[in-house]
This record gives C-alpha cells, structure tokens and sequence, in this order.
C-alpha cells in the first residue's frame, strides 16, 4: 500500500515522523514524504535510507503566507503529486497541507485521508472574531468533513473545534501527541545544578520571552544559576526576530546555544525543563526531556498540562505569567532533592502514557495499516 505524508515544512519530518515512517515500512507500505522545501535541503538527513521510501518537494506551498494567489498555486502542486504518485492513504499534518492537502485528494478521488491536529495556534484559538479566523475554520470544517478520521493530540483542541461546529465526534481519535523513543531519549541522571533549559522555535508563542524574563528574575536572587536556549528563528506570525531576540540577551545573563538537530547532549547536561508555551498539540520537547528524567515547569495551556501532574513531575504555571514562572524556578534551585525525584517521576510518567510505540500503534491501527 501506497502511503503520502504531505507535511508543511520538511523540519517535522525529520523530528516528528521518523518513527511512524519506520513503522509504515516495516510493515511494508511504502511511503513517499513531501514538503515545500528543496529536496537537496532535508531528504538525506533522515537518519535511514530505506528500500520503498522516497522524499518529494511542495514547492509552491507557503507555509505562513496568506497570498490567495500563492494558495491556489499551492494547491495545485500538491494535486499535481497526488494526480502522479496515486496513493492509497494520505496522512497529513499543519494547516496549509492539510486544508489543500485534503480538498485536493477529494477532487481526485482518493478516500482515505487522515488528518492529524497539532496545537490550534493563535488564531484559532483567539476569541476576537476576524475574517481570516472566520476563512481558516470554514476550510477546515470543508476539510474535516472529506478525511476518514481526524486525530487531536488533546481534548482541549477537539472540545473547542466541537463547539465551533467545525468537527463530527466519530472522525475524531485522540492520540498522545507524536511520542517520544525512549530508547534514543534515555534517562541521564543530573549532574550539574541548577542549569535550566528551554527548547523550541524562537517564537512568541513558545513563551521564550517570559523565559528570559523569568530567568533574569531569577539571577537576582541566584546569580550561580544557568539559562540556556536552544532553537531557530521561525516564519511564525509570531516569531522573533534575529535582533529582538538577541537585544533581549545583551546582558549575558543567558546562554544562546543555537539550533540544534539533536539536543540529547544539552539535556543531558541541564537539570530543570522549562517551556512556557501559550499552546500546543503536546510539546515534544516536554516528552523528550521527560525521558531523560528531567522536572518540567511549564504552562497551564492546552497540551502543556497535558505532560505535567503539578507537584509530582513538575509544576504548571499561568501562560505569560513570568513572575510565577520565576518562583518555581527559584522551588527548583531551593529543592534539589525534590526536584530530582520529579525527574525520575517524569520518566515513569513518559513510559505509561508518551513512548513512540503506543502512539504509533494507535495511528496505524485507525489507518488500517
């Protein structure tokens, strides 16, 4: 069986599908993988090459555009793929992919599309009515209604999306975000303390702001204290940029580490996880630093509270709430005992609920793979 994953940008592939691609091939389906982006940039960074396996470029899809134009052209790139390679399933994932994704795969006649939802992202989830919320649930709703299932990584998202109207309850399975490999992510025991560390696209949305705010609070009280920050620069509506960003670290009171493909190495050597995200799907950066038996704080937002039982592996703080943020931090630095044993109940937590396998299992059993 012939299956396509039509992604929005060619980054999730590579750090969110691995796994389930490798479960698709394993049972012998082959898989093609698209994105916008030039094959040349992301096709040989899989970490395998297999038999039955191929990668294709989406080359007019804009992600975050709202160019009606570029849409339309967008649109019939991805008709023309599907039109060539004829799949018999079709898994597609962030907004662009799968309202065109879907539609186009309905125009031509192919039945089975699954549509997985991340985090809502700000627009959905505003409660000022604009005309562009108002198009974006209306191509939802369009696409909602010609996909076999509809999978929501947390209630929140599917509540919302069901009183809006825009979703019917038998398309939808829940599934606990993308998973992590506990055999890649292993439990690392901490080392150097305090060392906090925030993971993710340099967006607003990621809380990176309240972060550094936080940590310069922090420094204050406790100047032995280490923050560091791991990520890139994003196409995000809300994204920073490369000035404003920096302008907010000129004190030197936080270390800029890059981006990263691979951040084992910067878990291992932090001691508390911090993501003060306003939403999401379920934050695989949460997933991947429980694994390795870190403590989390991060927000009480939709998907975030999702990865956190407050007080046990980690506390939820208030969404843009830096001062909150800062004095569960200051608990970390001031409970080292304790924060150590939240980590270790991370890893328990992760392995019931977030290992790659269950999360995997359940998408191929509602695909029929």
């Amino acid at each position: 069986m012939k299956i396509m994953i039509l992604a929005g940008d060619a980054r999730t592939l590579l750090y969110f599908r691995e796994e389930m691609i490798l479960a698709m091939l394993d049972k012998g389906h082959e898989v093609i993988a698209a994105a916008p982006q030039p094959i040349g940039e992301w096709a040989g960074k899989f970490s395998f090459q297999r038999k039955g396996f191929k990668c294709l470029s989406l080359p007019q899809i804009d992600k975050t555009g709202t160019n009606p134009f570029k849409d339309i052209l967008g649109f019939f790139s991805i008709m023309r793929v599907l039109q060539r390679e004829k799949p018999d399933k079709i898994f597609t994932y962030q907004a662009k992919t799968i309202i065109y994704g879907t539609l186009a795969a309905w125009f031509l006649g192919i039945e089975e599309v699954y549509i997985l939802m991340g985090g809502l992202g700000s627009i959905l989830r505003n409660e000022k009515k604009s005309m562009i919320k108002k198009i974006l649930q209306l191509q939802y709703k369009l696409a909602f209604k010609k996909c076999k299932k509809v999978f929501f990584q947390n209630a929140d998202d599917y509540n919302l999306m069901l009183q809006e109207g825009l979703v019917e309850t038998e398309r939808v399975q829940m599934v606990k975000g993308s998973g992590v490999n506990m055999d890649k992510f292993t439990y690392t025991p901490i080392q150097d303390f305090p060392v906090f560390l925030f993971v993710g696209r340099l967006i607003r949305d990621k809380g990176v702001l309240e972060y550094i705010a936080a940590a310069k609070l922090v420094k204050k009280r406790y100047p032995e204290a280490k923050f560091q920050i791991v990520g890139y620069f994003d196409t995000n509506p809300t994204a920073l940029s490369p000035e404003e960003f920096h302008s907010c670290l000129d004190d030197g009171l936080i270390e800029y580490l890059g981006e990263a493909a691979d951040v084992r190495p910067f878990l291992a050597k932090s001691s508390v996880f911090v993501l003060p995200s306003y939403h999401e799907g379920i934050p695989k950066s949460v997933l991947e630093a429980m694994a390795m038996g870190r403590p989390i704080i991060t927000t009480d937002a939709p998907g975030c509270k999702d990865t956190v039982i407050d007080g046990v592996n980690g506390f939820l703080v208030p969404v843009k709430n830096s001062e909150k943020l800062a004095e569960k931090m200051i608990w970390m630095i001031e409970n080292k005992d304790k924060a150590m044993k939240m980590g270790q109940a991370s890893v328990r937590i992760c392995q019931e609920n977030f290992e790659v396998s269950k999360v995997n299992e359940v998408l191929l059993k509602t695909m029929n793979l």
